[in-house]
């Protein structure tokens, strides 16, 4: 049985979805489960290959030649599993793709709706077969809820929540809790707004993960659990870690796999073996040496458009005890 984990978000953009995505198949790979990630982008470009990559950053090239997001580079990078043309679809691909069909009349003259057309066609994309053995599909919905370009795609994961059920399907939402320093106080309103805007459209998150700078205190994850309709224990912290690598060990110790696991009921899993990243997080911390090396190129004032280059060079130092 493959079940299904859909992970938003909201408050702001850039809040790390693609990295929280990567970190959790990280994580069930861990405890032995076969994981594949897809990623469902709002834009209405066909594929990020035209884009500026001022704007979107670096195209992700998979084995299989399509030019995709670059969060699925971070999939990769996190499973090792090769990402596929079919673990990326944006708005731009998904209307191509209905257009040409009604111009063929493959719809025998119906109007032509994004309900349920649109949504069927997103749905068809998730439920697609992700490959022999795969027991957790997780998808990402790019952008942030309220979003008007993302309402056909948080529609159709909200009719796929109905129709799997809670045995297979479980939402994950991204947040901000932001500390004001001038009041001392780190503010859960942000969260309970954005919550408010994912119910409104039909979907309850089960999991929440707060991304914040300092520990969340406990009074905090209860208001927020209160107001959120969520388990206290289903309030993550997501606190800011010095790499990347980081954070599969960060969310394991506050408890997200257990927690994702526990909605499905699975209480027979084995604990993760974490040993690789522990190993990872060693060398970055305590590294024999390190080699400083010149990227020329075009856009090197965009961090993000030599994304898999500079990843590269930061694995080749991992493996051998340097910092790059």
């Amino acid at each position: 049985m493959i079940r299904y984990i859909f992970i938003t978000g909201g408050v702001v953009s850039s809040l790390g979805k693609g990295i929280a995505s990567a970190a959790l198949g990280a994580l069930l790979q861990a405890r032995g489960y076969k994981v594949r990630l897809r990623k469902l982008d709002p834009y209405l470009n066909v594929d990020p290959g035209t884009m500026s990559p001022r704007q979107h950053g670096e195209v992700y090239v998979t084995d299989d030649g399509a030019e995709t997001d670059l969060d699925l580079g971070h999939y990769e990078r996190f499973t090792g599993v090769s990402a596929r043309q079919s673990d990326n679809i944006t708005t731009g691909r998904i209307y191509q793709r209905i257009i040409e069909k009604e111009r063929r009349g493959d719809y025998l003259g119906a109007t032509i709706q994004v309900i349920p057309h649109v949504t069927n066609d997103i749905k068809d994309f998730v439920l697609s077969d992700p490959g022999e053995d795969v027991e957790f599909v997780l998808c990402e919905i790019g952008g942030t809820v309220g979003d008007i370009e993302g309402l056909p795609f948080f529609e159709a994961i909200r009719q796929l929540g109905q129709e799997l059920g809670p045995e297979r399907a479980c939402f994950i939402h991204l947040t901000l809790l932001p500390y004001i320093p001038a009041a001392g106080e780190m503010k859960t309103k942000p969260t309970q707004h954005s919550v408010k805007e994912l119910r409104s459209i039909g979907i309850q998150p089960h999991i929440l993960l707060c991304r914040c700078d300092r520990p969340i205190p406990e009074t905090e994850k209860g208001k927020i659990a209160s107001f959120c309709n969520v388990r206290p224990s289903s309030v993550i912290e997501a606190r800011d870690v010095g790499h990347i690598y980081d954070v599969p060990a960060a969310y394991h110790a506050e408890g997200l796999d257990t927690e994702v696991l526990g909605h499905f009921r699975i209480t027979d899993a084995p604990e993760p073996d974490l040993t690789s990243w522990n190993k990872i997080a060693k060398t970055i911390r305590n590294p024999d040496g390190d080699v400083c090396i010149g990227l020329v190129g075009k856009y090197t004032d965009v961090p993000d458009a030599y994304k898999s280059v500079m990843e590269a060079l930061v694995h080749g130092g991992l493996a051998n005890q340097v910092k790059v």
